[in-house]
């Protein structure tokens, strides 16, 4: 490894790419065309790549080479969160993206992780429905994992006992949204690229009374992801 020469081209990248003279989309030179121009061995370009990868800034795409991932670039899709009415009186997604789900849903009984109870206020390891979904759009090119979470409790001494609940009147929804790594499976389920963060939202629907109702969590790609909330206007 040559110290000097390695941290010469890796932050040259680097810094032609923050300040935009590489843009997001902009094919980079082979490893054996940067180990030419810096006068380094292709290790030691490797490793450089790698540690851009690392940090979110290029991907390697098999087949293809390898390509700048700008953190200033303007996302491909911009999508609105939350939940709206449609003319039929159904609750549907307020991005109106028609999802398909990959796989047949999996419903599970399970207890209600620690890190949950706080946004849906049960004791921990409370019975719980639980149901998985892998979902697409975009011919493939929009991916989400879905896990609803519903307290045994809800549906209770109720036509649907044993079975997720229907909503009754007057629901209302709240989210948390974060950004995080992922956990390697979700990496694997999402394609995501090295270095790319999750979107992690858990929307909680609760009933006129406030009484929590459904959890729902969602792992959504944060790479060219950006979302938009809309706000009323004051009287």
């Amino acid at each position: 490894m040559e110290p000097a020469r390695y941290h010469e081209s890796t932050d040259f990248l680097r810094d032609r790419i923050m300040d935009g003279t590489l843009p997001a989309g902009q094919r980079l030179p082979s490893e054996e065309e940067l180990a030419k121009e810096f006068g380094v061995s292709r290790p030691t370009v490797r490793q450089g790549i790698t540690e851009l990868r690392v940090a979110g800034l290029v991907e390697v795409l098999m087949g293809r080479g390898m390509f700048v991932r700008s953190p200033h670039a303007r996302p491909n899709t911009t999508r609105p969160r939350g939940v709206r009415r449609d003319r039929g009186g159904r609750y549907v997604e307020a991005d109106a993206i028609r999802r398909t789900t990959r796989d047949e849903p999996t419903a599970t009984r399970t207890g209600a992780r620690l890190a949950l109870v706080d946004v849906l206020p049960v004791p921990p390891g409370e019975p719980m429905f639980t149901d998985d979904e892998w979902q697409t759009a975009e011919h493939g090119r929009l991916c989400r994992v879905r896990r609803t979470y519903v307290p045994f409790s809800v549906p209770e001494n109720t036509p649907y006992s044993g079975t997720a609940p229907r909503l009754g009147h007057g629901p209302h929804w709240s989210e948390n949204v974060r950004s995080r790594m992922p956990l390697p499976d979700e990496a694997t389920s999402l394609h995501l690229a090295d270095g790319a963060p999750l979107v992690h939202v858990l929307r909680l629907t609760s009933d006129q009374h406030e009484q929590p109702l459904v959890l729902a969590e969602f792992g959504i790609s944060g790479d060219d992801l950006e979302i938009s909330c809309g706000f009323g206007r004051s009287s």
